[in-house]
C-alpha cells in the first residue's frame, strides 16, 4: 500500500506510474462478520452499538472483472446504510450478498463470510477491467453507489428500475470504507478539484439521493417558489435538500431537533426553521395512535413561516414517526416524496387527506447515473457544497457510525482511508478560496457544539460500553 500511496501523492505521477504500481494481496477494510449477525438479538435498535460490530480487517484483494475498476480509496464517509449494516437491521446484509452471489459466477465473489461496507469514496483509479474505455489509472474520481447489470430492458429508461439494481457497499461487497474498493466503471465521476479527499467523498450518496428526490422529474420536480418541508434539514440528506431548495429558488421549511441545528440552517440561508424539540410535537399519543391535533398545530406553525401557505413538497425520510403529519400538511395537489424510513417502515396516514386533496406520494431511491452526475457537477461548480462536519481515521469507523446512529453529528461524517491527513487532494485552490466559508460551515458548527459540551468519556470507557452491549 505504501507504493500505491507514494505514487498517488507524488505531484508528477503519470497514468503509467499508477498503472505500474504493484497491487497488494490484501488491504485494510471495515467489515461486518457473518457469524456475528445475531450479536444484537433482543436489544432495542437504539442500544445496538456499531462500535461492537464493525471491524478493521485485512481482506484479500478481489479479482477485477469486465467493466470494473479498482480504486485506491483516499477517503470515504458514513451513511445511514452503514449504520443499518452494522446493527444488522432491517435484515442482515449477508442475505443481499448471498442473493447477488447466485446471479453469476462473477457475482459469486461477493458472497463471503465478511462484508466490506461503505457507499462513498474519493480516490484514484488503479486498474480497469476489460471493456473500460472512459477511465484509466491515475484518474482522480468519486463514486456513486448505484450498481446495475442492465441486461433487462426495464432499466434502460431509468437505470434505477433495473431488476438487478443494487446499492454498492450495502447490497454488494468491496465497498468504500477501505483502502481499495471494487466498483463498476459507470459508478465513477470526476473528483471536484477544489475539494479535499474527505470533502469530495462525503456528498456522493446523500447528494445524489436528494437531487433525485427533490429536483429530478423522477422525484418531486421542484420549481421556483415552492415551499419545501425538509425533515432533518441539517442532517446528511436534509442538508443537501436545503441547499437544492435554496439554489433552485424554492423556500425550504427546515425541521431540526435542536437550537444549534436551527442556527446551522439559518447560516445555510434558510429563513423558515422549526425546532421540533422546542415545539414539543408529539404526533403519536401512544405506540398505536396518532394525534391529528398535533398535525394541525404543526401545519399552523408552518403557515406562520410561509405567509399563510401550505407546503408544496415534503422531503420525507423519517418514516413512521412523521409520515401522517407529512401527508396532512402538504397543500392540495402537493407531493410527499420519500426515500427512507429511519424511524420505522410501517407508515400510517389518514387517506382522506391524500385522495380528497389530490396529493401524491412518490417513492424515490438513490439516483440513476445521469442524476448522480448532475448532482456531482453542481458540487464541482461550487453551487452545492459538502456538509462534512467531522472526519475519523479508518480504524475509528465504528465510532463514526455510532455518532450517526445516535444523531450526534451535523451533516456528514467522513473517514480517512489512505489519505494520511485531512486537507489533501485540492488541485484548484483559487476556487476553494472563493467557497471556503461554505465548505467549512458544518465543521465550524460541529466545533462550536463540541466546545459547548462537557468532556466526553474516554475511548477506553466507550470501548468497554460497546463490549458490554455486544455481550
Amino acid at each position: 500500500m505504501k507504493e500505491i500511496l507514494d505514487a498517488v501523492l507524488a505531484p508528477d505521477s503519470t497514468p503509467a506510474d499508477i498503472a505500474a504500481t504493484r497491487l497488494p494481496e490484501s488491504y485494510r477494510a471495515v467489515t461486518v462478520h457473518k457469524d456475528e449477525a445475531e450479536m444484537f438479538t433482543g436489544l432495542a435498535t437504539r442500544d445496538k452499538d456499531p462500535r461492537a460490530s464493525l471491524h478493521v480487517d485485512d481482506v484479500p484483494l478481489p479479482e477485477i472483472g469486465p467493466g470494473e475498476a479498482l480504486v485506491a480509496v483516499m477517503a470515504s464517509s458514513v451513511n445511514y446504510n452503514s449504520v443499518w449494516t452494522s446493527i444488522f437491521e432491517p435484515v442482515s446484509t449477508f442475505a443481499f450478498l448471498e442473493r447477488y452471489g447466485r446471479t453469476s459466477p462473477l457475482a459469486r465473489r461477493h458472497d463471503l463470510p465478511y462484508h466490506v461496507i461503505g457507499s462513498d469514496l474519493a480516490g484514484v483509479v488503479l486498474r480497469t477491467g476489460p471493456g473500460v474505455n472512459k477511465w484509466q489509472p491515475g484518474d482522480r474520481v468519486v463514486a456513486h453507489c448505484l450498481s446495475v447489470e442492465l441486461e433487462s430492458a426495464d432499466g434502460h429508461n431509468d437505470t434505477m428500475l433495473d431488476p438487478e439494481q443494487r446499492i454498492w457497499g450495502f447490497e454488494t461487497n468491496f465497498g468504500g470504507l477501505a483502502e481499495i474498493a471494487l466498483v463498476k466503471s459507470n459508478q465513477l465521476m470526476p473528483k471536484p478539484e477544489h475539494l479535499s479527499w474527505e470533502e469530495a467523498a462525503c456528498p456522493g450518496l446523500v447528494n445524489s439521493t436528494a437531487y433525485r428526490q427533490l429536483v429530478s422529474r423522477n422525484g418531486a420536480g421542484m420549481k421556483q417558489g415552492d415551499n419545501v418541508l425538509i425533515w432533518g434539514a441539517s442532517g446528511g440528506l436534509g442538508s443537501y435538500a436545503t441547499q437544492f431548495a435554496l439554489a433552485g429558488g424554492a423556500n425550504p421549511v427546515c425541521v431540526v431537533s435542536s437550537p444549534e441545528k436551527a442556527d446551522l440552517c439559518h447560516r445555510m440561508g434558510a429563513e423558515a426553521v422549526l425546532d421540533r424539540s422546542a415545539q414539543g410535537y408529539r404526533f403519536w399519543r401512544d405506540e398505536h395512535t396518532q394525534d391529528p391535533k398535533e398535525w394541525k398545530r404543526f401545519g399552523k406553525d408552518i403557515r406562520e413561516l410561509t405567509g399563510g401557505e401550505d407546503v408544496d413538497i415534503v422531503f420525507e425520510h423519517p418514516g413512521r414517526e412523521t409520515f401522517g403529519a407529512s401527508v396532512y400538511v402538504t397543500r392540495k395537489g402537493g407531493t410527499i416524496v420519500t426515500c427512507a424510513s429511519t424511524s420505522g417502515y410501517t407508515h400510517e396516514y389518514d387517506n382522506r387527506y391524500l385522495w380528497m386533496s389530490l396529493k401524491r406520494i412518490v417513492g424515490s431511491h438513490f439516483a440513476n447515473y445521469r442524476e448522480a452526475w448532475e448532482a456531482n457537477r453542481l458540487i464541482a461548480k461550487g453551487r452545492i457544497h459538502p456538509t462534512l462536519s467531522r472526519t475519523y481515521p479508518l480504524a475509528q469507523t465504528g465510532q463514526a457510525a455510532y455518532d450517526v446512529h445516535r444523531n450526534l453529528h451535523h451533516g456528514k461524517v467522513g473517514v480517512l482511508a489512505l489519505a494520511p491527513e485531512e486537507g489533501m487532494g485540492v488541485t484548484d485552490p483559487e476556487m476553494r478560496a472563493r467557497h471556503l466559508a461554505s465548505i467549512n460551515l458544518f465543521r465550524d458548527a460541529a466545533d462550536a457544539a463540541a466546545a459547548a459540551r462537557p468532556p466526553a468519556r474516554t475511548g477506553v470507557a466507550q470501548a468497554t460500553e460497546a463490549a458490554g452491549v455486544a455481550r
